[in-house]
């Protein structure tokens, strides 16, 4: 079945409600599998076809780019490989690694070359590149996967004029923006439904103090952004590993312990924030001076989520402005709690700038 009567299908039945938008990206989407399911006509003398371009899909967050990846993917006849961008790029330095440790020089070379052999058809959720180790190899890796007829498919919520913007050395990454715009049609997803928030719309997003009920609470929404579907996520800060236990899509899951137990910084809570559109925190204690240092990193997340627009859904020991109630800091406090009220609000996000949520 083709993409457009798969998407007639579910919008029949209900499933899904027509949206413009997501049907012009069907249209693209529907190019690129229909010329891959073309028979690969090879001979003697024959080349192989030319592959189609890809697609570089760009916008803000909930307008259902990730339901239409899952689409297009779902309907390919060749390999094909669903991934989020960070998590690919780590698997290349992991592989590039290995292959120094064996001797070779060019290590990028064969870990490229491996990827092209398994794969026709890249589709990644979220591109984004914050890291410079990511922005000094990506021109190569790609031209590589382009030049062995890999198609790539992307999500993102940047145009690429701004991928790894105001980034160490960016005039070196800059032939990859021409790259992309070379080889994948750029297209922007403009809808004024947002679908992620109108799941969240008027039901609560905090929940206190924490019981299997809440818990029961949280899985239900859990399930409902993400079908349950999730993989761990590790950022490269600095030199650190900043451990998300489950993400899918944007969307990521973690305990106050995972995040705020550990000896992170402002650094690592910004590449959260960056890589998470929507965070589901658990189980956030009680604060006061016995976890004095958890509860200057719990600051600093919230602070990272709230000025990056990060939707955050929490379950709690108490409400805001009963977590920190005696101790040093306490005053302080009183601006995180104020922020988390606010992030609990029905409409908080909506108006977040493209890029920013």
């Amino acid at each position: 079945m083709n993409l457009m009567d798969k998407y007639a299908a579910l919008t029949a039945d209900g499933t899904l409600k027509p949206d413009p938008a997501q049907e012009a990206v069907l249209v693209e989407l529907e190019r690129i599998r229909a010329a891959m399911a073309e028979p690969q006509k090879r001979g003697l003398f024959r080349r192989a076809p030319e592959p189609p371009k890809g697609l570089y899909l760009w916008g803000g967050v909930g307008r259902g780019k990730s339901m239409l990846m899952d689409m297009f993917v779902g309907c390919l006849e060749v390999p094909a490989r669903r991934v989020h961008f960070h998590a690919f790029m780590q698997e290349i330095h992991t592989e590039m690694h290995k292959a120094r440790q064996n001797g070779v020089e060019d290590a990028l070379a064969p870990v490229a070359q491996a990827v092209a052999k398994s794969v026709r058809v890249l589709a990644f959720d979220e591109m984004q590149i914050s890291d410079i180790t990511d922005a000094m190899i990506v021109g190569r890796l790609f031209e590589m996967l382009f030049a062995a007829g890999v198609v790539v498919v992307t999500t993102s919520n940047r145009v690429p004029d701004e991928l790894y913007k105001d980034g160490l050395n960016r005039q070196l990454f800059l032939p990859f923006i021409d790259i992309l715009k070379d080889k994948m049609k750029v297209l922007e997803m403009v809808s004024a439904t947002d679908y992620r928030q109108d799941r969240l719309a008027g039901n609560p997003v905090y929940f206190s103090p924490v019981t299997p009920q809440t818990r029961a609470e949280i899985d239900a929404i859990w399930q409902d952004l993400t079908g349950g579907r999730a993989d761990p996520l590790v950022l490269h800060v600095k030199g650190r590993d900043v451990d998300i236990p489950a993400f899918r899509s944007g969307i990521g899951r973690a305990s106050f312990y995972d995040l705020c137990g550990k000896m992170l910084g402002p650094a690592d809570y910004l590449a959260v924030a960056e890589a998470c559109r929507v965070l589901v925190l658990e189980d956030i204690p009680s604060l006061s001076r016995s976890n004095f240092n958890e509860a200057k990193r719990f600051v600093t997340l919230i602070d990272a989520l709230y000025e990056a627009r990060v939707r955050l859904i929490a379950s709690a020991a108490a409400a805001p402005e009963m977590l920190y109630l005696e101790g040093e800091g306490t005053f302080e406090f009183e601006r995180t709690a104020s922020r988390l009220r606010e992030m609990m609000s029905a409409d908080w996000a909506k108006d977040a700038p493209d890029g920013a949520a």
